[in-house]
């Protein structure tokens, strides 16, 4: 998974990423590493992959990973290559979907590029460059979609019409997602890469004198999630100098830290969490004395899919898989009681893997 994250000037956007960036790996096999200097890569946390691994005395735990893009520079007039830009909104172009930082506290010492907070208006301000971005991208599909249709080639009804809609859509000034009703618009609209169409998640970033508050106390945050009410998007609460300030601490010294904050779980713990939720994905397992490893696949995915994730041979000759959830191994003690008990079941191609699912996988080329 892929995140994209944007924000103006001062929300807070940069804290948030160079914290997120600096986690440490609970593992030596995936500890955090810098592509480029905008790209970063931490492992998700899964505390089930540590309970298999003593169980397995396994001399290898591999999380799965998140991406997070920095997507700095973007300004009004980004859609006309404004500042950065035409790289930056290209570069979000390549993401699963959007982390967008608002700022939602008052700090005189921390200006702001517009004058005064408004979070609403700063996230307008974004939304507005990437709409327009996508009615150039629109416009120009359209044009040669229809043209092709008007000269006989009738396939491409559909085609015509969800494009007209999407237009329509984004000259309203709404995300191009909203136009988008069934799963047949879906896969036309993926072949656009369209900005608009990715899912946002609305990070709102609060003071450290917010952050015991009640969530309905919030003045601005309620702002933003009536905001995202009417666009079918997720807001996140996080204060990112909290964040920098765990990013520094050991793992038992963030653990009380958080304690003494009333926080059950940090700030990319929720993205990570929010991220999963909002793009569909799972994580099932596969576990044993060399290795346990979790691997990301969309929810819905049948078990052939999901082989293929470790390698396109197991996808290609698969046989069949033996399953067991997460649940019923720890219950049980070990594959092997599980299977005494009748908990390991054998699944064809028609099976639909779930999350916490601990799968071998037979197959044959």
């Amino acid at each position: 998974m892929e995140l994209g994250v944007v924000g103006l000037p001062n929300v807070g956007k940069s804290t948030l990423f160079n914290a997120i960036t600096k986690v440490r790996a609970e593992v030596a096999n995936y500890p955090f590493c810098t592509i480029e200097p905008n790209v970063g890569i931490v492992p998700v946390p899964d505390e089930r992959l540590g309970v298999l691994g003593k169980m397995y005395n396994t001399k290898k735990i591999t999380p799965a990973i998140l991406k997070f893009v920095d997507i700095a520079g973007l300004v009004k007039g980004a859609s006309r290559g404004e500042g950065l830009g035409n790289k930056f909104l290209g570069a979000i172009r390549e993401c699963d979907a959007i982390c967008h930082v608002v700022r939602c506290f008052d700090d005189s010492n921390i200006t702001h590029v517009d004058g005064g907070v408004d979070p609403i208006r700063d996230i307008e301000t974004i939304n507005t460059e990437l709409a327009l971005a996508d009615i150039e991208s629109v416009k120009s599909k359209l044009e040669k979609t229809e043209k092709m249709f008007k000269q006989g080639n009738k396939e491409l009804l559909a085609e015509v019409t969800l494009l007209r809609k999407i237009s329509e859509y984004l000259n309203d000034g709404k995300p191009a997602r909203l136009a988008i009703t069934n799963e047949d618009e879906r896969k036309l609209a993926e072949s656009y890469f369209l900005i608009t169409t990715k899912p946002v998640i609305y990070t709102c970033n609060i003071s450290e004198n917010d952050i015991a508050k009640p969530r309905e106390e919030l003045e601005y945050v309620k702002r933003v999630e009536e905001y995202a009410k009417n666009e079918n998007s997720k807001v996140l609460v996080i204060c990112a100098k909290i964040e920098q300030e765990l990013s520094e601490l050991e793992d038992d010294e963030k653990q009380m830290f958080l304690e003494d904050l009333g926080l059950t779980e940090s700030g990319l713990e929720k993205v990570i969490k929010i991220g999963y939720e909002t793009l569909g994905l799972i994580s099932y397992l596969t576990a044993g004395e060399k290795e346990c490893r979790a691997w990301t696949i969309v929810k819905g995915t049948k078990a052939p899919g999901a082989a293929g994730k470790i390698h396109s041979d197991f996808e290609r000759g698969f046989i069949r898989a033996d399953v067991v959830s997460y649940d019923n191994m720890v219950a049980y003690g070990s594959y092997n009681q599980a299977k005494e008990a009748g908990k390991v079941r054998s699944e064809g191609k028609d099976y639909v893997v779930q999350d916490g699912d601990v799968m071998l996988f037979k197959f044959n080329v």
